[in-house]
């Protein structure tokens, strides 16, 4: 059973709830949201594997997760790209933002995000019980797609493009 690490609005730790009743009642918990780019300045996507119990399916940052309770956000960060991509680089935290959002299945989102990027060029080595496919786009490419197709992409990723104005 995983567990997040419940927080109040300032990110300080309140308690530990199993994740999937922290998003069926809409807690507060802390998450971290990582932007990979390119040397053209172009990001990487990943498209969220169809298993997943939300948002299968929809195009997001590189890599998103939760750090365990008991475990550092940096260590939490570097282990969850491995995980997810089959890389790590260097990351740079760029900010934090409180995000909530509701789905048809029932389930929120209700998330303390650290923000972070790094630089990376090679071919990840995707897990496929996490990401089914992965793509490198322009900012100018992707503000135009998501604003044609917006329903493709999931609501973290673009709070984190208006956050960081990307789009």
């Amino acid at each position: 059973m995983t567990q997040v690490i419940l927080v109040d609005e300032k990110d300080q730790v309140i308690g530990y709830e199993e994740k999937l009743k922290a998003h069926q009642n809409g807690k507060l918990h802390r998450a971290f949201s990582i932007l990979i780019f390119n040397e053209k300045g172009e990001i990487m996507l990943q498209k969220r594997a169809s298993s997943k119990y939300h948002c299968a399916g929809l195009w997001t940052n590189t890599c998103c997760s939760h750090p365990s309770p008991g475990e550092l956000l940096e260590e939490s960060i570097h282990n969850r790209l491995l995980f997810e991509m089959g890389f790590d680089c260097t990351l740079h935290k760029k900010t934090s933002f409180i995000y909530k959002a509701s789905f048809d299945n029932g389930l929120t989102e209700y998330e303390y995000d650290h923000v972070f990027t790094g630089t990376y060029s090679g071919v990840p080595n995707c897990n496929p019980d996490e990401v089914e496919d992965f793509r490198w786009m322009s900012l100018e490419e992707l503000k135009s797609d998501i604003n044609k197709n917006l329903k493709n992409y999931t609501v973290w990723f673009i709070h984190i493009c208006q956050k960081l104005s990307l789009i």
